[in-house]
């Protein structure tokens, strides 16, 4: 006979590393060149005006600045109508 009752199997206990996106540098603050602004997958924001964005869809400051963020309406091919977020360095 078993001295020790046999221990249950869980299937959880796993989980991934926080990957930390989201908004780094908040609209009206400054920000210099190569400042992170958004760290995001896909595009959640497009780079505006003095804005670039890298490979993995990071928005990054083209010059010294303040941060706006702005909304750009645009209409789909069935005529929806929805805004795009847009960042811009003044």
């Amino acid at each position: 006979m078993a001295h020790k009752k046999a221990a249950g199997s869980s299937r959880n206990g796993r989980d991934s590393q926080s990957k930390r996106l989201g908004v780094k540098i908040y609209g009206g603050q400054v920000v210099k060149t190569g400042n992170i602004i958004v760290r995001q997958k896909g595009t959640n924001f497009f780079a505006g005006d003095n804005v670039g964005m890298g490979k993995d869809f990071t928005l990054f400051a083209l010059k010294d600045g303040t941060v706006k963020f702005t909304e750009k309406k645009k209409r789909k091919y069935d005529g929806r109508i929805y805004a795009n977020k847009i960042v811009v360095v003044d």
